[in-house]
């Protein structure tokens, strides 16, 4: 698990902004689809109900994080997510919710 017993700076701010990128409802929905496949802007967009602009907006800020990544094929670009460690972050905090509302089933 952890090497060290307590943050030092620099992983403390990598911490910190991570928490930062998923702090926000839309992005949380994009890196979720993204963890079940590669998507186009506009599918990202239908999937997490946003304007195709405002998620290509999410996506670049996930981008610079190193979150997500692109390929491009012909004049469409495709993303996928990179980061098994955030998906399991990601998937622990949608559990919580889960349990908050009451909808979890264990």
């Amino acid at each position: 698990m952890l090497v060290h017993a307590a943050p030092d700076d620099d992983h403390a701010r990598i911490a910190a902004e991570t928490f930062r990128m998923l702090s926000d409802a839309t992005r949380v929905k994009i890196l979720w689809a993204l963890f079940q496949g590669e998507s186009s802007v506009n599918a990202l967009a239908e999937l997490v109900g946003a304007a195709p602009t405002a998620v290509s907006q999410h996506l670049s800020k996930l981008r610079l994080a190193g979150l997500v990544d692109s390929r491009r094929e012909g004049t469409f670009a495709y993303y996928s997510a990179t980061d098994a460690h955030v998906n399991r972050l990601l998937a622990e905090a949608l559990s919580h919710a889960e349990h908050i509302t009451g909808t979890a089933t264990a």
